[in-house]
């Protein structure tokens, strides 16, 4: 017999057992807009009744498990009205919503739209997500929107100097920053050598750039993630939209395969400056313009199976007369095919071209130069919902890389050039990786996970053999480095693995909930990266190299730690984001003075393996509502590198010590407004103030045989002036756009409206005149005025 004890613990358990095993089902579906069908990114449906609150993924689907019973399921999204449904919650329950987009009329009240407030209880942070609204609001040079110019107005992002290419995040460079088109890697995001970037803002749906905190699901880059999604085309009804501007025209069309189950997307868009050239004598001969192409195929097979195809191609073309010309440019395909197991297991299957190609056609000296970059991506992802507490996010990728540094053929029979091919280089990166987010309780939430990467370098190749294995020496005589000169050489057949690598990269983000309004957040994460851009510019240009990690070039290793305070206040009007960070990165390449990069096809011999460390605060305050909205955000920030002597009589770079990286910029301070005066006229202005990039400049000369050379001192011990601009626009809406399908808009900007003349660089020479030395600025560009006129129908 029991004791009484005992027995009114068992009843006791039993009781417990019974209230913890209550009745629960899932709540699933997918979020649309409800004019075109396009899945949207990232909504908010919001339990009230419980305070819960989940979102949708990068495909429109959500899932969340409830208790049993009666509850308002409310969704919001910026730029759309909210919807909200009343459901009984008695078994699993598929709902879907389609939301419509918000009115554009301005009452005496102004509707206000939280969806920008900051999400206090994700563990997100190190994040920040840009509307494609708001970025066509932002004045930008030659009124030409520009997804990448966006990204400066951020904190802890900075641009590689005026007219650069390229962007940097939090003292990194810009071959760091992993750029996904639909889960394809874009190598140049640029147009005209920096001035543009390659998205075309009419086909973007939604954009999301890591710059710490990164999911596991994400690797092969040391600095951030770009992740960005095209549209997938309207399914209801026919659609154009476009612009024309100053410099060039785009245009997009979507619409219905099959309506409500099928649609196509395809834009495209084209520079035209070059054909005002022709109207000049002198400069008839020459080109100077770029073209791109957006598409996507979508079709809904059922409600547990859809299909994606999408693809961009892009290209520039540089021509001075018949003597040289430079086209480059990217190219990318995706067949992309979600699955849905079961109202808690999503999937999503991916096989993925990219590729990025640049020719030279020198017909002056008889030859041509084609090299480029080449991946195959496979990737099997999976989330799987299974609680509205515990989350697990897991999946598989492969990538095959083709690397071709230069392939040089005679342009004509007359031609003393004979037909080469520096050697190819292949290479394997296949990694798996598992996620979970979890809410340990009202005020704790954790995501924590794991990624396991393998790199295998490849033949067919040819490796140069060096005494010790050291391809750069040391002249302890002139306290210099120099190249080794080869032993021997050793080939390798196809497939062959001349190295292999592999890493743990684990990720562990922490919020906790201070209160309603306000969280503290943490967050450490490690990323590998196994490609090397041979570069020793700031930015990247067309003709920078990226090379596999191998015997000499080892991959960098990044490591970065940050923490955060954040806030809502004023009812949501009003959002702070503070953030404070440290990183480090093992084996980041440095060169030796008087290296040559181009064309070498011993590449070792002129490179080190150095490290680098970043640290800084970011603080970004955001106006969430309202006729004015926009943000200011300010970072303070140091970015050095170093690269010590191997041994203890070598001096290093720069003697050994650290020195600033030449993404170093201690402050950047980007102010953006945006202001609706009427149904007619919207204003925005930007300003933007950074430290001047770090330069070398001459500390002293010497003279040899009458001519004055001048002599460097240490690395980056100088700086180019401060950088900074005012934009300005404003855009005009007619009334009579209501009434009719045809709508237009006109943007009028003025970029850099004082006039400021922003340093590119500074080259010092001897004047042949005077004979001095003189300092010579270059500057891109001054105050710049645009009109450009935007349409849809």
């Amino acid at each position: 017999m029991f004791s009484k004890s005992v027995k009114t613990l068992i009843i006791v358990l039993f009781i417990s057992f019974n209230s913890f095993a209550q009745s629960k089902y899932t709540l699933s579906g997918s979020i649309t807009d409800g004019r075109s069908n396009e899945t949207l990114i990232g909504v908010n449906l919001y339990i009230s009744e419980l305070n819960a609150t989940v979102s949708t993924n990068q495909y429109g689907f959500y899932s969340i498990t409830l208790p049993e019973g009666k509850y308002t399921v409310i969704a919001s999204y910026l730029g759309f009205e909210t919807n909200t449904k009343n459901i009984n919650l008695s078994t699993n329950l598929r709902l879907n919503f389609a939301l419509l987009s918000s009115g554009e009329e301005l009452q005496e009240v102004v509707i206000t739209d939280n969806s920008k407030k900051t999400n206090i209880r994700s563990t997100e942070m190190s994040i920040n997500k840009l509307s494609i609204s708001s970025i066509k609001k932002m004045p930008v040079v030659l009124g030409e929107v520009d997804v990448i110019k966006s990204l400066l107005l951020l904190p802890g992002v900075t641009n590689a100097g005026e007219g650069a290419s390229g962007f940097n995040v939090r003292g990194g460079g810009a071959d760091q920053n992993l750029i996904l088109l639909d889960e394809a890697t874009i190598f140049n995001s640029s147009h005209v050598f920096g001035f543009f970037s390659v998205f075309n803002p009419d086909a973007i749906k939604d954009l999301k750039l890591y710059k710490g905190g990164i999911p596991a699901n994400f690797g092969g880059r040391a600095a951030s993630v770009l992740d960005i999604y095209q549209k997938d085309g309207n399914s209801k009804s026919f659609h154009a939209n476009g612009g024309i501007g100053l410099i060039s025209s785009r245009l997009l069309l979507e619409g219905p395969i099959v309506k409500d189950k099928g649609s196509f997307l395809i834009g495209g868009r084209s520079s035209y400056a070059h054909l005002f050239l022709k109207l000049s004598e002198k400069n008839k001969d020459n080109s100077a313009y770029f073209y791109d192409l957006n598409a996507k195929l979508s079709y809904k097979l059922n409600p547990n199976n859809n299909l994606y195809f999408s693809g961009y191609f892009g290209r520039d073309v540089f021509a001075i007369s018949e003597s040289f010309s430079n086209t480059y440019g990217n190219t990318t395909l995706n067949l992309r095919w979600n699955h849905l197991f079961s109202d808690k297991l999503f999937s999503n299957f991916s096989l993925i071209y990219s590729d990025y190609y640049y020719g030279l056609d020198l017909n002056f000296i008889g030859f041509k130069w084609d090299s480029g970059i080449k991946n195959y991506n496979i990737k099997y992802d999976f989330k799987n919902y299974i609680s509205d507490n515990f989350k697990l996010s897991y999946g598989v990728n492969a990538i095959y890389y083709s690397f071709n540094p230069g392939t040089i053929k005679p342009s004509d029979e007359e031609s003393g050039i004979n037909p080469d091919q520096l050697d190819k280089k292949y290479a394997f990166e296949p990694a798996l990786y598992i996620s979970a987010e979890h809410d340990l309780s009202e005020k704790i939430a954790l995501t924590y996970g794991l990624r396991y990467s393998l790199f295998y370098r490849l033949g067919q190749s040819t490796l140069n053999l060096y005494e010790n294995d050291n391809p750069v020496i040391f002249n302890s005589d002139q306290q210099i480095y120099e190249k080794a000169t080869p032993i021997g050489t050793k080939f390798y057949d196809k497939n062959k693995v001349l190295k292999s690598f592999d890493n743990l990269e684990p990720r562990l983000a922490v919020s906790y909930k201070l209160s309603n309004d306000e969280a503290l957040k943490a967050s450490y994460n490690r990323m590998v990266q196994y490609l090397q851009l041979i570069s020793n510019t700031s930015s990247p240009t067309p003709l920078d190299i990226w090379m596999p990690s191998d015997n000499y070039i080892k991959p960098q290793i990044a490591d970065q730690v940050a923490l955060g305070y954040f806030r809502n206040f004023s009812n949501n009007k009003y959002s702070l984001e503070v953030e404070t960070y440290y990183k480090k990165v093992q084996n980041r390449l440095d060169y030796i003075d008087g290296a040559n990069l181009i064309a070498n096809e011993a590449i070792e011999q002129v490179i080190l393996n150095g490290r680098m460390r970043s640290y800084g605060l970011e603080v970004m305050l955001r106006k969430n509502e309202g006729r004015l909205n926009g943000w200011i955000s300010y970072t303070l920030s140091k970015s050095e590198q170093q690269t010590p002597g191997r041994t203890a009589e070598e001096l290093g770079i720069n003697n050994g010590e650290w020195y600033r990286s030449i993404y170093d910029k201690t402050h950047n301070i980007a102010v953006t407004a945006s202001y609706q005066q009427s149904k007619k006229w919207t204003y925005g202005a930007n300003f933007a103030l950074q430290t001047g990039q770090p330069v070398t400049y001459p500390n002293g000369q010497y003279s040899y045989l009458g001519v004055i050379i001048p002599n460097y001192g240490l690395r980056n011990e100088n700086r180019l002036p401060t950088y900074h601009h005012l934009d300005i626009s404003a855009t005009l809406t007619p009334t009579k756009n209501q009434d009719r399908n045809w709508k237009g808009e006109w943007v009028f900007s003025i970029y850099n409206l004082y006039n400021r003349k922003n340093a590119a660089s500074i080259n010092f020479s001897q004047n042949l005149d005077t004979g001095g030395n003189e300092a010579v600025k270059t500057s891109i560009f001054g105050i710049v005025p645009a009109v450009s006129y935007n349409f849809k129908f």
